[in-house]
């Protein structure tokens, strides 16, 4: 047999492995395929050629005779938010030691986006991370029937999750500030759909009873600087002295708009939020938060996503949750007593914040 004629423009194919390696080219196609099938030596034999050759089989390829592609949906709730860039990175660190290739799918905070790009999706990916998906639960596990689904901050009992201990944060932030004397805390709320801003809102509303601490809530809002920033017309009509927001990007803008009003953070009010991103320590004044592991969260759905493409079961009942740590900066401090603190710096009306607070 001679060699198959190859130019230097062409690539190498399994046909120039097959004839260097002294093998059929469908024990070249099942040495990569199906390596159980093909003697060790011979199996090794023939990835050696192939390296020497500068081989590489294609997903399209291997997906012709495995049904795999070796590509993986990666879904997130909106590119902008700084949150996810950990996330990401945690996972196509996991997917790259795999050797899978990470698509990633923006839903703009859309459930109606987010399902049309998974069902585009679907017939090209071996399986499925969303992260902070704001469908619904039923189409959620609609989806997890036709590939391996793994999801991120969010619990639904009968498909793999990854979450962060909220409960345990919203109790940390909650101490902190009443240990610096805050007695009425109001929280931020964040996107209605999220399953995280419910579970952080009644975190702290449980909190709050065992701390003996008044709590409410205002909003919802954008997820954003922006929505930060709208936030405090409403905080404004009803002031207080601590804040807890639904994550980092709120809180800044909240910072910001205070700002303009005359409000100094954290001399006349304390602010603290969720996450932990790279803003939240440039920011002045620097901000306290709630730090969530959001490179391990990435790598830990991934890895056990791709555990469950390759045959093992799906961890279902308890998600895995994952610890969060308070790091306390400089944007939380202790309340003010006495004369100056029954006035707000904020302009317009002056009203004592105590009377005000009180408001359930």
């Amino acid at each position: 047999m001679s060699e198959p004629a190859r130019s230097p423009n062409k690539r190498t194919t399994i046909y120039h492995v097959a004839l260097e390696a002294g093998v059929a080219p469908s024990t070249v196609s099942r040495a990569f395929s199906r390596p159980s099938r093909v003697n060790a030596d011979t199996a090794e034999r023939i990835r050696q050629v192939a390296e020497r050759l500068g081989y590489r089989t294609s997903p399209p390829a291997r997906a012709l005779t495995t049904s795999r592609t070796r590509i993986i949906a990666l879904v997130i709730a909106d590119i902008k938010n700084p949150v996810f860039t950990e996330m990401i990175c945690g996972a196509q660190e996991a997917a790259n030691d795999a050797d899978y290739t990470t698509v990633l799918i923006d839903a703009q905070e859309s459930d109606r986006l987010e399902r049309t790009a998974l069902e585009r999706a679907l017939p090209s990916v071996d399986g499925i991370v969303l992260a902070s998906s704001r469908m619904s639960d039923s189409t959620i596990r609609m989806f997890s029937k036709q590939r391996p689904v793994v999801v991120l901050n969010r619990a639904i009992p009968d498909v793999p999750c990854v979450v962060t201990d909220n409960p345990q944060g919203a109790r940390r932030a909650a101490e902190h500030l009443g240990a610096l004397g805050h007695d009425h805390i109001t929280y931020v709320s964040g996107p209605e759909a999220s399953w995280a801003n419910g579970i952080r809102w009644r975190s702290l509303l449980q909190a709050g009873i065992e701390l003996e601490l008044k709590v409410r809530r205002i909003g919802p809002f954008s997820p954003t600087v922006e929505g930060g920033e709208t936030a405090v017309d409403e905080l404004r009509r009803r002031p207080t002295t601590a804040v807890l927001t639904y994550n980092d990007q709120m809180a800044i803008g909240l910072i910001r708009g205070l700002d303009r009003l005359g409000a100094k953070v954290p001399a006349d009010i304390s602010v603290i939020a969720f996450d932990n991103i790279v803003a939240g320590e440039i920011v002045t004044p620097r901000l306290t938060t709630v730090a969530a592991p959001l490179f391990a969260e990435g790598a830990a759905a991934t890895k056990h996503l791709l555990a469950m493409i390759d045959g093992a079961p799906a961890r279902t009942g308890q998600p895995m949750v994952l610890p969060v740590r308070l790091v306390v900066r400089d944007s939380t401090a202790r309340r003010r007593t006495g004369r100056r603190a029954t006035r707000t710096a904020w302009s317009g009306p002056r009203l004592p914040v105590d009377r005000l607070t009180a408001e359930p």
